[in-house]
């Protein structure tokens, strides 16, 4: 039977976010750092249902379900595993590949993607520090007045001139195809490859696992485009990625409002000020993907764009893709900056208080909303209240059913001295004569024309495992040292790589159903070094073992990854002096069963050191 590549299927699940996939069939709710609901597999009057962003799973204490977001359509959709692929590749504007044969090798082709991207990565960040000629891109970022420390955080580098200054680094063809395919070489009709990025500071694009994905450059001359982004490959889709969101996630606390401006430079200029909650589309409109991103972090999003034509235009764009999300508690707002000026400039020259007191006033929706279709329109006449109401009532029924929808008629009608509920049946939209934003040219690449808070919960703590009514608990609990084997299984779910650190003497023997599936993922890991949480839950996805695995993982209250490897190997560096301690004492207890005027001189000598050592393996010296 043929089957789809696994490399595919991870490739999705890297693409997809639970958050998003849970939420559009069950309304969540911001938990501290998670997310939580009345679970939809059985019922209950106080949520015990949570999803996990950060590692992209979703746990049911009340009933035990969970996984990743393939599972979860699985089983509220009731769909098979390929309708349920299918359904989130969809989703994530990926097409489905060949399938494969069950014989076939798996080969994750995505792996040397990512490490193409890093290896540039890391050379333009080694040329801006080393390169003769990189005083030039030192005096600009200088004069944009850019830290060492903040170009160090966003990565940022130097593609000095040249057609080759990446390509004489690739050792072999298949380095040179991974980069071809990673859009970081061109190749011309003639078969000649060279570098792409030439003579520019080179901004690199990080997804939401802080994986580089794609570049930006921003030319040095006076070359064309200004800015260049790299073109749409297996690892970049430009409509669902937003540059600086992986920041946000990494260094802001407790954001309540997130900024989207117009480039790179605006995105990091303010982070340098304190201010880390900016993004910047790439090269695109703002559109749905990229809302239904940040609505999933925050409940306002600021748009904060140049005030002319061209930003007012990708302004009414972006609240084209945000009425239909405007449901009651949701907020956008515009912000247009004068001629000249655009966040960099005005945080440098004004302070991050003043541009976060704009800001706080900047305009909202209704009046982007009504104050763009009035434009040409008077509004003493009989016409020209007819006329504002054929254009605006049909955007506001795109608006959700609720308060902001009603609200919105309401003044609609004091405006046009219309009825409401006449109002509500203009829904055909007629786009407005003055404004050609439909044929608004596509941006330039690089602008926009257009908690560690609380872990998961739980009650009574890993010694609280299921009864044999739960699935697995009863076999567990009889199993020696069964809370700390779970808790290590936890561990290893929330940060897979932590495994290629455990070394075959530290796992626990073979026999009980913990110590089995331990070995099984570490093994499992090394195998696939680049592992997320979602693609090893994946794996077991429709057995026990997975509910354990989702159980483990839901149940650990660490989240820092630096602090989980150090956990995880504290617990299996313990487990493994206590089998040490265990044989030993087994040994002595053998000896000590012999009186001890009978054991030989030497078994006297192993007597005492085994006692010694004991003592000092308990920390009882």
């Amino acid at each position: 039977m043929a089957r789809l590549p696994q490399a595919f299927i991870d490739q999705v699940l890297d693409r997809t976010d639970i958050v998003d996939v849970v939420d559009r069939r069950v309304k969540l709710k911001k938990a501290g750092k998670n997310y939580s609901a009345c679970c939809p597999f059985h019922q209950e009057k106080t949520p015990s249902f949570s999803v996990n962003p950060e590692k992209q799973f979703y746990y049911c204490f009340g009933c035990g379900a969970g996984g990743n977001a393939l599972g979860f359509v699985m089983d509220y959709e009731r769909m098979e595993f390929r309708e349920a692929i299918e359904s989130l590749a969809q989703a994530a504007g990926m097409e489905l590949p060949v399938e494969e044969a069950d014989a076939t090798t798996q080969i994750d082709h995505q792996k040397p993607l990512y490490e193409s991207m890093d290896k540039a990565t890391r050379l333009y960040e080694s040329l801006l520090r080393k390169h003769p000629t990189r005083g030039r891109v030192v005096d600009y970022l200088k004069q944009r007045g850019l830290s060492g420390e903040i170009a160090r955080d966003f990565r940022l580098g130097f593609a000095p001139e040249g057609w080759d200054n990446l390509m004489t680094t690739l050792s072999s063809e298949e380095d040179i195809e991974h980069a071809l395919t990673a859009g970081l070489l061109i190749e011309n009709d003639s078969g000649r490859k060279y570098d792409r990025f030439r003579d520019r500071v080179i901004f690199p694009i990080v997804n939401q696992r802080g994986k580089v994905i794609a570049m930006g450059g921003r030319v040095l001359g006076d070359g064309k485009p200004k800015y260049l982004n790299s073109p749409e490959t297996p690892l970049f889709s430009k409509s669902h990625e937003l540059y600086g969101l992986h920041h946000i996630r990494k260094f802001a606390k407790n954001v309540s409002r997130i900024v989207v401006v117009e480039g790179y430079m605006d995105v990091i200029a303010l982070a340098q000020f304190g201010i880390h909650y900016a993004v910047a589309t790439l090269g695109t409109s703002v559109g749905k993907p990229h809302l239904e991103m940040l609505f999933r972090r925050v409940d306002q999003v600021v748009f904060c764009f140049d005030g002319d034509e061209a930003g007012r235009k990708a302004a009414f764009r972006g609240m084209e893709a945000a009425l239909p999300m405007m449901e009651d508690g949701r907020q956008v707002k515009f912000l247009f900056l004068p001629e000249g000026e655009d966040p960099d400039s005005v945080v440098r020259n004004k302070g991050s208080q003043h541009l976060e007191h704009l800001f706080d006033n900047a305009d909202p929706l209704e009046t982007f909303l009504f104050d763009q279709m009035a434009q040409g329109i008077d509004l003493d006449t009989m016409d020209g209240k007819a006329r504002l109401s054929k254009l605006v009532a049909p955007y506001i029924n795109l608006i959700p059913d609720g308060v902001f929808k009603t609200l919105l008629f309401k003044a609609l009608a004091t405006r046009t001295d219309m009825d409401v509920d006449s109002l509500r049946r203009l829904r055909e939209i007629e786009k407005p004569t003055r404004a050609d934003y439909d044929s608004a040219p596509e941006a330039e690449p690089g602008e926009i024309q257009s908690e560690a808070d609380a872990p998961f919960d739980y009650p009574g703590g890993y010694e609280s495992l299921p009864d044999s009514e739960g699935h697995y608990g009863a076999p567990a609990q009889m199993e020696p040292h069964s809370a700390v084997l779970l808790r290590a299984l936890g561990l290893l779910v929330l940060k897979p790589s932590s495994a290629n650190a455990v070394t075959d003497e530290l796992l626990p023997e073979q026999g009980g159903i913990l110590s089995n599936l331990l070995r099984d993922v570490v093994r499992q890991v090394r195998e696939t070094p680049e592992l997320s949480t979602a693609a090893l839950l994946g794996y077991w996805m429709g057995t026990d073992e997975g509910e354990l695995l989702s159980e483990a993982a839901a149940k650990e209250v660490i989240d820092d990854e630096q602090h989980i490897s150090e956990h995880l190997m504290a617990i299996l560096n313990k487990l493994s002096r206590d089998r040490h301690v265990t044989l030993l004492r087994k040994r002595a207890e053998t000896l000590k069963s012999v009186a001890y005027t009978d054991l030989s001189n030497e078994q006297k000598r192993e007597l005492v050191a085994l006692t010694t050592e004991i003592r000092q393996l308990s920390g009882r010296n």
